[in-house]
C-alpha cells in the first residue's frame, strides 16, 4: 500500500521535525527519461537515508541504512519517476535529528506509466 509523502516522513523521523542541512542531495535538473533518473545522497554521520519521489505513484524510492563500519553515508541510485516532481531526502542522524534536502527535476518522458 502506497504511503503518503507526509505518512512515510513522519514514520522515518520517529518524533523528529526535519530540518535543512548537513545533507547533500545531488539530482538532475532536467531528465530526459523517468525511467532511470541517476540520484546521489551524502549525508556524513547519518545512520539512515530514505528517498522520496513525491509526485509518483508510490512515493517511498529506498531506504539506506548504514552500520558502524561504513566509512561513509553516501548512496547513490537510478530511479524512475512518474513526472516532474521533487525528490526528497531525509537523513536521520545520530544523534536521532533528521535532516532533509529536495530537488525538483524536470521529466520530459515518464518513467511509471506516465
Amino acid at each position: 500500500q502506497a504511503a503518503t509523502v507526509a505518512e512515510l516522513t513522519a514514520a522515518f523521523a520517529g518524533g523528529a521535525t526535519p530540518k535543512e542541512g548537513g545533507i547533500t542531495l545531488t539530482a538532475p535538473e532536467i531528465a530526459e527519461n523517468g525511467n532511470t533518473v541517476p540520484v546521489e545522497v551524502d549525508a556524513p554521520g547519518a545512520v539512515a537515508i530514505m528517498l522520496l519521489a513525491a509526485g509518483n505513484p508510490t512515493p517511498g524510492v529506498a531506504t539506506f541504512t548504514f552500520g558502524p563500519g561504513a566509512a561513509t553515508q553516501r548512496a547513490a541510485t537510478r530511479i524512475r519517476l512518474a513526472t516532474t516532481q521533487d525528490v526528497i531526502a531525509l537523513a536521520k542522524m545520530a544523534d536521532g535529528s533528521v535532516v532533509q534536502a529536495q530537488a525538483n527535476v524536470k521529466v520530459t518522458i515518464g518513467g511509471c506509466g506516465g
